[in-house]
């Protein structure tokens, strides 16, 4: 078996575990505090709070830049269902724009055309590891008075002309689901540079509180409880999370290096793979390589033969996971999914490229210590579906034609 990702965990994480469990202090506290302040010193971010979740770090963020009913907010049409669901939690409209299919990230060209009176702000995703490109959206946002919150989950170790991403816009939202370079199960982080955003944010992680439970329990008269000045939410990270996430920063530069590794490594061997459009490279941008995520495009992609193609992809997938390599679609296309397309009457022709990148994407295996011989299995398994697909392909049709 070789599968999608694998966390990289060893005794260096079980120890720093029990720390917290010998301790009895569970609850958010020093490990989350160290896990913060370790997350700032790499990114270069002034402020990080960690919570439970990605997608209650951008509930929070949404959250503390007022977002209300009535607002709309700009999300690309393919990304995690969660971009989209932290505006409508707080009954704003997630305007949904296309894609640039070579990247995969907010089409910058498509922007403006969906900005009305309406509009708070944008949400750029910088999908599997790869940079939105942050300065035409700072740009735009500045002329529009819009917020910038960086969906920033799939972008640990990824730089965008020397800024770490998710430190460019307002607030930016870090994910570490296992599926994610660095993990503490669930979890999540905010940053910003804002002194404002940042206690506004770390209050409402924790029910509105003016001060946390360690803060509490630290000062004169713990007893009593702390003031709630604002509408909050439980979602704070423990400190067995925060302790995981200690021991995975500093075996953060070793995970990266691995993961670069190994995505250098699928390069070579798919160089001359001409129905495979590989991850996008650009030369001022670092790729965190999240996920290696290709298109499949045995011929121009086209919303007439989406369906056929995709199919085909969804073949040669299935003949991998019976051969125990798992692979993955990049990720889905929110707007054709069926809460918000039967909501806002959206169908495949309003956002072409989403369509296509979620029918078409194709992820493959790529986790820090997959070897050599595991990155050859994978292309060449791959390579022997595709062919043994077109071959059969082309048998049926030569059939056809004699008959």
């Amino acid at each position: 078996m070789i599968p999608i990702t694998k966390a990289n965990f060893d005794e260096t994480d079980l120890e720093l575990i029990r720390k917290p469990l010998e301790s009895g202090w569970v609850v958010q506290g020093k490990f989350v505090k160290e896990f913060e302040d370790r997350f700032s010193a790499m990114t270069g971010s002034p402020h990080s709070i960690a919570t439970s979740s990605c997608t209650a770090a951008l509930h929070i963020a949404m959250a503390a830049l007022g977002v209300k009913p009535g607002d709309e907010v700009l999300v690309p049409a393919f990304t995690w269902i969660a971009t989209a669901n932290c505006v409508e939690y707080l009954g704003g409209t997630p305007v949904f724009v296309d894609v640039d299919l070579r990247t995969f990230n907010i089409d910058v060209a498509e922007i403006e055309r969906h900005i009305t009176p309406r509009t708070r702000g944008i949400i750029p995703v910088h999908l599997f590891g790869l940079s939105a490109d942050m300065d035409p959206i700072q740009e735009i946002a500045r002329r529009h008075e819009l917020f910038v919150v960086e969906d920033a989950a799939c972008s640990f170790d990824s730089w965008y002309k020397g800024r770490h991403t998710g430190t460019i816009g307002d607030l930016g939202c870090f994910s570490f689901h296992p599926r994610k370079s660095i993990t503490t199960g669930e979890g999540g982080m905010v940053t910003t540079s804002s002194e404002k955003l940042e206690s506004l944010c770390r209050s409402l992680r924790d029910h509105g509180a003016s001060r946390s439970d360690l803060e509490r329990h630290e000062q004169k008269y713990s007893f009593l409880l702390a003031e709630y000045r604002h509408l909050g939410f439980n979602f704070r990270m423990t400190d067995i999370q925060g302790a995981l996430g200690v021991s995975q920063m500093m075996k953060a530069p070793a995970i990266m290096e691995g993961r670069r590794a190994g995505a250098a490594r699928y390069d070579v061997l798919l160089r001359n793979v001409d129905w495979l459009d590989l991850p996008y490279r650009h030369p001022d941008y670092v790729h965190g390589f999240q996920s290696y995520v290709c298109l499949f495009r045995p011929e121009a992609p086209s919303l007439a033969e989406c369906e056929r193609l995709s199919e085909s992809r969804n073949s040669i997938m299935a003949s991998l996971e019976g051969r125990g390599i798992i692979t993955r679609q990049g990720t889905h296309a929110p707007p054709h999914l069926d809460y918000y397309a039967k909501k806002y009457r959206i169908s495949p022709q309003d956002y072409p490229n989403a369509y296509m990148a979620e029918r078409l994407s194709l992820t493959l295996p790529l986790f820090a210590g997959m070897t050599d011989a595991e990155s050859e299995l994978v292309v060449s398994e791959l390579v022997r579906e595709f062919e043994s697909l077109t071959f059969h392909a082309a048998r049926g049709f030569n059939s056809g034609m004699s008959s």
